[in-house]
């Protein structure tokens, strides 16, 4: 979290994480298309030389509040592939919550588990303690066939502390879910850490309130990536 006391201004960034693939990108895309025009920044890309997948997105969404001041809330995305590992790395430097996107697919299993053990791993070597990281979980590509079972996946997210969400982002459904879900998770975060009702008036569930209110319905999204 960066404060601007001058420009009242609160920046809060949010990394969306997971093996290549996994849907990160169309996650972003679909974002950017079904929230409402205002406070919506242009959606931007940098791709790698050596590969298709997008080297990271930024997409900046603006909040603004009764009390004065500004939330800015940064989107990215990491490339998943292994050879881009500093580049993850980079990118989770000052993240306030990550969204985990895993790929459904039975096949995909262990590139799911490489991905999220990996990014404990960067994580811990940027000084952040995992543990103590607001982490969200969308199992994407629901349409597809050879999937992970609901009941199985509820399973798991009993025994864990992240919240876990089903997507198919390449249709735009639990694209919204997932993100306002990981605003919550963020925002109760920084609240204990920070203390923000008291000294901006910002009361837990504001921003992703405010979030929910401005999604348009799902339609068609970009293609998987």
């Amino acid at each position: 979290m960066q404060l601007d006391f001058q420009a009242r201004e609160l920046t809060v960034k949010l990394v969306y994480y997971g093996p290549a693939l996994s849907g990160k990108t169309t996650n972003l895309q679909a974002i950017h298309r079904l929230l409402s025009p205002e406070g919506k920044g242009r959606l931007m890309t940098l791709e790698t030389r050596d590969d298709r997948t997008l080297f990271f997105d930024l997409l900046p969404l603006t909040v603004n509040l009764g009390s004065g001041l500004t939330v800015r809330i940064k989107l990215f995305t990491v490339p998943g592939q292994v050879i881009h590992n500093s580049t993850r790395r980079l990118v989770l430097q000052g993240a306030d919550g990550v969204a985990f996107i895993a790929d459904s697919q039975l096949n995909e299993v262990r590139a799911n588990q490489a991905s999220f053990k990996d990014l404990r791993k960067n994580l811990r070597d940027n000084g952040i303690d995992p543990s103590t990281m607001p982490i969200v979980i969308q199992y994407n590509k629901r349409d597809l066939p050879n999937i992970r079972g609901e009941e199985e996946i509820r399973r798991m997210a009993s025994q864990g502390k992240e919240r876990i969400y089903l997507a198919t982002a390449f249709h735009g459904t639990g694209v919204a879910e997932t993100f306002t879900g990981l605003i919550d998770a963020t925002w109760e975060n920084l609240e204990r850490s920070h203390d923000l009702q008291k000294r901006f008036g910002l009361a837990p569930g504001t921003i992703g309130e405010d979030f929910r209110r401005r999604f348009n319905p799902p339609g068609e999204a970009p293609r998987h990536g």
